[in-house]
Formats: C-alpha cells, structure tokens, sequence
C-alpha cells in the first residue's frame, strides 16, 4: 500500500487546525500538527511532505519559520496562510522562500486544490530523472538527478519553485510563456486572482541568483505585455 503523503499544519487557532485536519484526512493526507512557530520549525525539519504555515504564531512567526527552514536547506513546499490583506505580506512570503500564500478566510476547495499541486509537482519531479546535466547557457548547468543548479560550476541555492521555473523556462528556450501559462505550467493550478505576482516575485528573485547583472537580465527575459522567456542566446 502507498505510503500517505503528510501535510504539516502551522497553526494557533485549534478551531482552523480541526477544520483542515477534517479536510485533510478526508482527502487522504496524513496531518501532523503544530501550534507554535518553533514546535512548527522542529516538525518541518521532519521532512512533511508539504506545510501549511499560518502567519501570526506564538514563539516565531510564519515568516521566521520558513526563512530559517530555507536557510536549513529544506526544500520542502510551503503554502503560507495569511488573514492580512497586505500585498507587501504575500510579497515578503515569496521573497523568503515559500511557495504560495493563501488568505484567509479560503475556499477549502481552493486550499485543497492547491495542496495537491503542490504534492503532485514535487512526487513528480521525484520520480522523475535524467542521464546528464543540462548546459542552460550563460553558464548554466541544470542537473535534474540532483536537483543541482551551477554557475560557472559554482553551486546555486534555489528554492524548488525556483529551480522548476527555470528548469521549465531552459527546457523551452525562446519560447515566450504568459504569466497564466507558468501558472498552470509549474505552479501546476489555473490563474487565480493576483497570482500573476507571484510569477514575477519569483522571477525576480531568481534572476538575482542567476544573471550576473539582475537589473538588465541576460538569461530570464521579459517580452513586454506577453510573458517572460529563457534567452536561446545566453
């Protein structure tokens, strides 16, 4: 029998934890739960296979959590959950690591489908391999059985949805995606809302990984009122 993929909920409300344990384990999911951010980062490091991390917590808040598990080395996804409006809030999010945010109050069918996304995008990149790395360009190499991203044969620390953006991007070079093609091409979910700032933070912050100068991109392009597109010259 396979094993049940395991959800970490990071949550001080108990009343919201019930309701997504209830969701959660309908939907088959194994929950393990936490109500406080440094409980929540002991767990994370546990290695779930996706966490759904509130915000406003007692110890060390959601934000804290993720950036110190980023910095741990855990590339596991993380779905922030937020009652503030704030854009500069979801902003901040992306930029430390996570992988989405949702605002409260959510549709659970919303967060659901999210959550299994993100879970279907990570088994697959799991079970999925290649016999060599891929020279990208401008330096870049792309290893898809290691996940490992080099420059000049320096290593790169990318979180996962960074490394499948550009995976993605380098696979189709010259091919120019819409915001809501990448949404639904790497994100793995249709265009929602005001989703189209999450591609473009997460651009952003990979092209300052990536380019040697991020403010006039050589690799990661932009062809203005269409979409972005990886440079077949660099």
């Amino acid at each position: 029998m396979e094993q049940k993929k395991t959800v970490l909920v990071v949550e001080d409300e108990k009343s919201i934890v019930d309701i997504l344990r209830f969701n959660l384990e309908k939907e088959g999911y194994a929950v393990a739960t936490a109500y406080d951010g440094d409980t929540g980062l002991e767990k994370a490091l546990e290695n779930p296979d996706l966490i759904l991390l509130d915000v406003m917590l007692p110890k060390r808040n959601g934000f804290d959590v993720c950036r110190a598990l980023r910095e741990k080395g855990s590339s596991v996804p993380v779905i922030i959950l937020t009652a503030r409006e704030e854009e500069a809030d979801k902003v901040l999010g992306l930029e430390i690591g996570a992988d989405d945010y949702i605002t409260k109050p959510f549709s659970m069918r919303e967060l659901m489908a999210r959550v299994k996304a993100n879970i279907r995008r990570t088994a697959m990149q799991r079970s999925g391999s290649a016999d060599a790395a891929m020279a990208a360009g401008g330096g870049l190499t792309i290893n898809p059985e290691n996940y490992q991203v080099c420059k000049h044969n320096k290593p790169i620390d990318l979180t996962q949805r960074e490394y499948e953006l550009l995976t993605f991007l380098a696979s189709h070079p010259g091919k120019v995606y819409s915001r809501t093609d990448l949404m639904e091409q790497v994100w793995n979910y249709g265009y929602v809302g005001d989703d189209v700032r999450t591609v473009d933070v997460t651009v952003r912050r990979l092209r300052e990984k990536i380019e040697d100068d991020p403010a006039s991109p050589a690799l990661i392009l932009t062809r203005r009122g269409v979409g972005y597109y990886f440079s077949a010259e660099s």
